[in-house]
């Protein structure tokens, strides 16, 4: 077996002038950091390789100097074409200084891109990015004046507009692991993150160029167990162990056991937060949360939403997952973002955004830096700032639901709560609400003409995107209309009848928001009708965890049936329910109540035969005929026929 195994300056020498490279990461999880300084310390001592175009999907630096951060030299790089531009000032402005043939494209099309360069195809073809920056009738992804190519193109499919992202041979890709084999194999098991190492390390093989990793230690050959290995040793040049400052786990944490997944953390010591504007804003967005559903949470402000839900004590009822392939746990924030602890799954990027193109995504909480009259919304690019769009456009454009949330101006806001009102004690200088955004990265018209909700959450007020436009919606208790909103706005909104914003917002308790959550669940799966005196139960999807469990959907039940003021027949909806063992027996106890005190006839429904075998020998154990069919026409079959 060939034995791989170089040092970095030996690997970089293979790179030639004109060579496109991409490289892995997020932040500083996956970036192979010991390879970047390599090829930047190859050209500072030699001049080259030169004009190297420069593919990547998401952000990879400190903001500071590391990362991507480490190319910014004269002559180094011809093109790049990347995602997310915010945490690599120096290349930025190699970009805005007209230096560089600049592009920005959407994270998950880039992701994307890796897979379709790998299977020989033509392109990504894709509805993310339309009416944005991205889309040709607008920029076409360009950054500056050198960025003449088309890129992106329009297309027509079944009559209906598709963007057509070109797909191009790359010769080099930089990828890091956590072990490796002579032979290549590497597997990432102290890694933070998997991201698309395969779809890479495949794209370049498959177009004839060399795959370079960076690894923290070798292993025996064989060692590696077959299904541990995440990129096998036929798609492996070349092989780099790193220095240790090299290759941390992420910027801010040199190895979490937590962010490899070998452990889980107790969450009840996350110090709540401090109740200022961003709480407040975190607290409001919290609100829009849906039980069972899966979540997005952006960079930034949007953190603040995860650390609101803990305090709330609603993170067991959610599932928040992060774009680098992240699913469940808690997000990490600041230079660990990307990571998460108690995760529960973790995926490639690649098809965590074929998860969220498609619409799975039940709702996303991202930022909000500025956001004009037709509701549109720019984090990408403001004056002398490149920010890029990142995983912005294919969240924003997919979710079922959008919150972008942001305080209302920035740069010297100050206030003053805690008593159920807010007081704005100093005016931020800049506004965010202008006439027309800078940059397009999320289309309001696009939105509303696909009837997509959208929130736009502020410190003082809140509004929401209709066909009209912006709305104003909520305004906080002590904030007045025309000093403290619409005198700092350059357009005047839709005003209906705006209602006051929740004074618990402004207050230091905890909102209740559990008891918000499974309360209104727990109302709106129930269903009367009076002529057939029959009342439905819809309890699909639900998951019953504990007594507290129980509890609620007992005096939810109660409540409706004490007001209907008759015993009733019952139909229940159990397909997708979970029940956890240990409280099984509490919940047939309290079934066994009900149908004593509230029910005539009661019969039930589920596709699992699972379910129906351990709730209906529970029910058996208890005197009551099960009743458990496998579809609903069944079930009801049983109260009609008077079984």
């Amino acid at each position: 077996m060939k034995n791989k195994v170089v040092s970095a300056d030996e690997a970089v020498a293979v790179i030639r002038s004109g060579d496109a490279l991409c490289t892995a990461g997020f932040v500083g999880s996956g970036t192979p950091d010991e390879l970047l300084a390599a090829l930047a310390q190859r050209f500072a001592d030699t001049g080259a390789p030169r004009d190297l175009t420069l593919l990547f999907a998401a952000g990879q630096g400190d903001g500071k100097t590391r990362g991507l951060n480490r190319l910014a030299a004269d002559g180094l790089l011809k093109r790049v074409v990347g995602g997310h531009w915010g945490l690599i000032p120096e290349v930025a402005k190699l970009a805005l200084d007209n230096r560089i043939e600049a592009y920005n494209l959407p994270q998950g099309v880039i992701s994307h891109l890796y897979r379709d360069i790998a299977a020989g195809k033509p392109g990504v073809i894709t509805k993310i990015g339309l009416e944005t920056f991205v889309d040709p009738r607008q920029d076409g992804g360009r950054i500056n004046a050198r960025a003449t190519e088309d890129l992106v193109r329009l297309i027509e499919i079944d009559d209906q507009d598709w963007l057509f992202f070109k797909a191009f041979p790359l010769n080099v890709a930089f990828l890091r692991a956590t072990t490796a084999e002579p032979s290549g194999n590497l597997s990432m098991e102290r890694e933070a993150l998997i991201l698309d190492g395969l779809a890479m390390a495949t794209a370049v093989r498959n177009s004839g160029g060399i795959v370079i990793a960076q690894v923290e230690r070798l292993a025996q050959a064989g060692s590696i167990p077959a299904r541990e290995v995440v990129v096998p040793g036929i798609l492996v040049d070349c092989v780099v162990v790193a220095k240790p400052e090299n290759h941390p786990q992420t910027y801010a944490t040199p190895y979490s056991p937590a962010f490899a997944h070998e452990i889980r953390v107790p969450l009840d010591t996350l110090a709540p937060m401090a109740l200022d504007a961003r709480k407040i804003i975190a607290r409001r967005a919290a609100m829009e949360l849906p039980a069972n559903a899966v979540i997005n949470l952006g960079i930034g402000m949007p953190e603040g939403v995860a650390a609101v839900a803990a305090e709330e004590n609603i993170l067991p009822y959610l599932t928040l997952t992060a774009e680098p392939g992240v699913i469940g746990g808690v997000p990490a924030s600041g230079l660990n973002f990307g990571a998460s602890t108690n995760t529960e799954c973790l995926i490639a990027q690649n098809q965590q955004f074929d998860f969220y193109d498609g619409g799975g995504l039940d709702l996303a909480c991202l930022g909000m830096a500025e956001a004009d009259r037709a509701g549109n919304v720019n984090v990408s690019r403001f004056g002398p700032k490149l920010a890029g769009a990142g995983g912005f456009i294919n969240i924003s454009q997919s979710a079922r639901k959008m919150v972008f949330v942001g305080t209302f101006t920035a740069n010297g806001l100050e206030i003053v709560t805690g008593d159920g009102t807010l007081s704005i004690v100093r005016e931020g200088r800049a506004h965010k609400f202008v006439e027309r955004v800078e940059h397009i990265t999320f289309s309001g018209a696009y939105a509303a003409a696909r009837r997509r909700p959208v929130l736009y959450v502020t410190e003082r007020c809140v509004f929401r995107l209709d066909a009209q436009g912006v709305e104003l919606i909520e305004i906080a208790p002590g904030v007045d209309l025309e000093r403290d909103i619409l005198s700092h706005m350059a357009f005047r909104p839709v005003i209906r009848e705006p209602k006051p914003m929740d004074a618990r917002l402004f207050r230091p308790a905890a909102l209740g928001l559990r008891d918000d959550m499974l309360r209104l669940k727990l109302d709106n799966r129930i269903a009367y009708d009076p002529t057939r005196n029959l009342l439905f139960l819809n309890f699909e999807g639900l998951h019953v965890r504990n007594g507290q469990d129980v509890a609620d959907i007992r005096i939810a039940v109660e409540a409706r049936c004490q007001a209907i003021g008759r015993k009733v027949q019952t139909v229940v909806n159990y397909d997708s329910f979970r029940l956890d063992d240990d409280v099984a027996d509490c919940y047939a106890d309290m079934v066994r109540d009900m149908v004593a005190t509230y029910y005539t006839r009661v019969s039930r429904y589920t596709t699992s035969a699972f379910l129906r075998m351990k709730l209906g020998a529970r029910l058996a154990d208890r005197d009551m005929p099960p009743y458990l069919f496998e579809t609903e026409a069944e079930a009801r079959r049983l109260l009609d026929t008077g079984g």
